[in-house]
């Protein structure tokens, strides 16, 4: 047992016969030649004989190997960091001295620096001429790049976002990583051994089975992307889409699935398509505000004309009365005021400024609403009831915004009523709860079905034909009264069927106050001279006469030119001037004005029947002045022909 082996090297050499030389040749060929690392070890774990391999993974020579142990070979300092190791070791190497072979797989490592490798060691006895062992081979394959690839790859397909299923040819998973769980909600012991058919719901997968691979063939898996319907452990289904990797060993056939859940992608497709559609309807909302503005501009003009000169003409006949033209009057006066009542519930509803909450009385609210839509709601045979309680307190609000709600609570009532055959009815009723008013508005159509009740209020969601409903009214009109600290519900038990939505709304601290008594009242008569100044003559003549009927001697200017020359050489108790004019306006006047004629300036008082001009309220909280907003009415021009005297004086 204590004789040691020689080394192949150290062997002497006798005369053999020719053909053992060349079998030693070829064995130590065979040996240089095989991509392993091949040692002889003896009894004492010295090196007895090495191959090529094994020489250049320790960086030496193999004459410089022979008759070194391990530790003489690395070196005593470096031997003694990694030592603890390899004695975890030396039981396989004992085994082998004991006439067993071993094998061993892990991390091997030479120094402690960078010299690491990945091996296999098959341990194996060597018996000398005796027949006995004298000592032992070790074959180390070297698996370093390959486990690297392999930890690689985990590390890839543990890390990857999407999920990645593993299944052999019987569909069932082998393979499950942690995407995966997240995106299935099932652990992946839970996993493996399901068939995949069982989570992704995709042709190509369903086709794994036992007696077929993939009945669509290997072509139409390379690059093939497809669609498919996922199930989660708790049951609910998402849209998922799928990629399929087919992998060959040479025992068996594996299919890889990537999938990748479509829910968050398709949220943000419908979210992107949702704004689109916002932004379509606000560019809608927008030019039909600048349509509107156009429009009101075009008729507040005749249409103070006509009003100021039938109330004119009633004031006339009250002295000397002739009934049937008095009534004539009193026709042209009326409908003027209800086109004028239109044309500012165009604005109000064109206007974005901010909220002026006041006390607002519900009748008058609930009657331009009507105005509004009155050929609509007559042409369509639909009858109109109010029960709007006498002394009925004021909600506090901004009544051009709550005309809005009820203009459209009372459009939608129309509309729902278009199908219905005939008797169509929509009820209007108010009523004292105390701390809060309510306003209903009922229609006997078709009513809301179940199933749509809780999403009538988002925004864009519409029951209506396409180029009939938008989808914003109820959701904008919920978003104002909720604003006013109110709410707006469906109620879910409409009296004869049909819908009722029903507006609560805090109740006013105060009461509405009576009308603000006139600057001047018909009869009395001022002193001064009054200077008006508009590029429409009859707008001009019309308020001349107004201010002449009230006392004042009054000048017309059509241009604000001639407004210049005019107050350069008179002094005026009043001055009205249009806002917008050819050649200078009333933003150009007022500044003429503060230069020129200071002490004039307090007299200026604007008017407009363009209000959405852009920059006219920032002209009018600038400066300070009042407003004589178009059409206007000769109690208007009193009043405000008051307060520019009271002011003066």
């Amino acid at each position: 047992m204590g004789k040691r082996i020689r080394s192949v090297q150290a062997m002497p050499n006798p005369v053999r016969p020719p053909s053992l030389q060349v079998g030693e040749a070829v064995l130590r060929a065979v040996l240089d030649a095989i991509p392993a690392r091949v040692a002889l070890y003896d009894r004492d774990r010295r090196h007895r004989y090495v191959n090529r391999a094994y020489a250049d993974f320790v960086g030496r020579a193999p004459q410089e190997v022979v008759g070194l142990t391990l530790a003489e070979v690395m070196g005593a300092d470096t031997y003694a960091k990694v030592e603890s190791f390899y004695l975890q070791l030396r039981p396989h190497s004992a085994r082998a001295l004991a006439g067993e072979a071993s094998r061993w797989e892990g991390w091997l490592p030479f120094n402690v620096e960078n010299r690491h490798a990945y091996a296999t060691r098959f341990y194996f006895p060597y018996r000398g001429p005796s027949g006995a062992v004298d000592g032992y081979f070790v074959f180390a394959r070297d698996l370093t790049e390959l486990k690297r690839s392999e930890a690689l790859n985990a590390a890839i397909t543990e890390a990857a976002l999407d999920a990645i299923i593993v299944a052999d040819e019987a569909g069932g998973i082998v393979a499950f990583n942690a995407a995966a769980e997240h995106c299935f909600g099932l652990a992946a012991a839970a996993a493996i051994g399901r068939k995949i058919g069982d989570l992704v719901d995709c042709a190509a997968l369903r086709t794994i089975g036992p007696d077929r691979v993939l009945a669509c063939g290997e072509d139409a898996l390379r690059g093939c992307r497809m669609e498919a319907a996922a199930l989660r452990a708790d049951g609910t289904r998402f849209p998922a889409e799928v990629a399929i990797a087919e992998v060959r060993l040479p025992d068996r056939r594996l299919f890889a699935a990537y999938l990748r859940d479509l829910t968050a992608a398709r949220a943000a497709a419908a979210e992107i398509a949702r704004q689109r559609e916002a932004l379509l309807q606000s560019e809608k909302l927008a030019a039909l505000g600048s349509l509107l503005a156009g429009i009101a501009h075009e008729l507040n003009n005749p249409l103070s004309i006509v009003l100021a000169g039938a109330l004119m003409l009633e004031e006339d006949l009250e002295a000397a009365p002739l009934p049937e033209l008095a009534r004539r009057a009193e026709r042209i006066r009326t409908a003027g005021e209800r086109c004028a009542r239109i044309v500012r519930s165009f604005l109000a509803m064109a206007r974005q400024q901010e909220t002026q909450r006041r006390p607002v009385a519900v009748a008058p609210l609930v009657e331009a609403a009507l105005d509004l839509l009155a050929y609509g709601l007559r042409s369509d045979g639909i009858a109109v009831t109010q029960d709007l309680p006498p002394g009925l307190p004021p909600v506090l609000g901004d009544p051009d915004q709550l005309h809005q709600v009820l203009t459209n609570l009372l459009t939608n009532a129309r509309q729902a009523l278009e199908a219905r055959a005939g008797g169509r009815r929509i009820a209007i009723t108010a009523r004292d709860l105390g701390a809060v008013v309510e306003v209903a508005v009922a229609d006997n159509g078709p009513g809301v079905a179940p199933d749509i009740r809780r999403r009538i209020f988002d925004p864009f969601f519409t029951t209506k034909p396409v180029g009939i409903g938008t989808g914003i009214g109820l959701a904008v009109s919920r978003g104002i009264v909720e604003a006013h600290g109110g709410t707006l519900e469906l109620d879910e038990m409409a009296a004869g069927g049909g819908s009722r939505f029903v507006v609560r709304l805090p109740r006013a601290a105060v009461a509405v106050g009576a009308a603000a008594a006139d600057g001047a009242a018909p009869g009395a008569l001022l002193q001064g001279r009054a200077l008006v100044i508009d590029d429409e003559p009859a707008i001009a003549a019309m308020l001349a006469e107004l201010l002449q009927a009230m006392g004042l001697n009054c000048d017309r200017a059509t241009s604000g030119r001639r407004a210049r020359r005019m107050l350069a050489a008179h002094d005026y108790a009043v001055i009205l001037c249009d806002l917008r004019m050819p050649d200078a306006g009333g933003e150009a006047l007022h500044a003429w004005l503060e230069r020129r004629r200071p002490t004039l300036r307090g007299r200026l008082a604007f008017m407009s029947g363009a209000v959405m001009a852009e920059g006219t309220r920032a002209l009018l909280a600038r400066t300070g002045r009042p407003l004589l907003e178009k059409p206007f009415t000769p109690r208007d021009v009193r009043e405000l022909v008051g307060r520019l005297l009271e002011g003066a004086g």
